[in-house]
């Protein structure tokens, strides 16, 4: 399974962008975009949404299944 930062990695070069260029395609700044393929740990979700939603995705909730 792919992280979230290898996702969004994966599918810039997939698309033969840079970082400056998602950065700019996304409205974030390239800061940010460094910050997400590196594995950040906090960032502003809408700001993750920004990015995400140039290839079609968003990220949100997901029922977790858990044993009792």
């Amino acid at each position: 399974m792919n992280t979230l930062s290898e996702f969004v990695r994966n599918r810039r070069k997939s698309l033969g962008m840079t970082q400056p260029e998602l950065a700019e395609k996304a409205g974030t700044g390239l800061r940010f975009v460094r910050d997400l393929e590196q594995g950040k740990k906090t960032l502003r979700l809408d700001k993750v949404n920004q990015v995400l939603g140039l290839f079609g995705y968003e990220l949100g909730p997901v029922r977790q299944e858990r044993e009792e």
